[in-house]
């Protein structure tokens, strides 16, 4: 088992069983426009940051199993898009 995979399994079993990256995403956003509000106290903020941090762990940890999953179907070949959006002709 790698780093990543043996983190990516300790956040999975801190986090809540079946959470989604948009679940994940919408937590951590209310919980920036919180700590950016300055509504929270002192240990409050450290608690949330701490939890933020965790969700970002989650969130990359996700984005990285997509990752890899798009380029086993893709054979490892992605295809770069031009800035417009379109997949550039090689």
């Amino acid at each position: 088992m790698t780093k990543k995979q043996a983190t990516a399994n300790h956040l999975e079993t801190s986090l809540p069983a079946g959470m989604t990256f948009e679940a994940a995403m919408t937590e951590l956003t209310a919980l920036v426009a919180s700590m950016e509000a300055g509504e929270l106290p002192l240990e409050a903020s450290v608690s949330a940051y701490q939890r933020g941090s965790e969700l970002i762990k989650y969130c990359a940890a996700q984005l990285d199993k997509v990752e890899q999953q798009v380029k086993v179907l893709e054979a490892g070949m992605l295809k770069p898009l031009s800035i417009d959006g379109a997949e550039d002709a090689a």
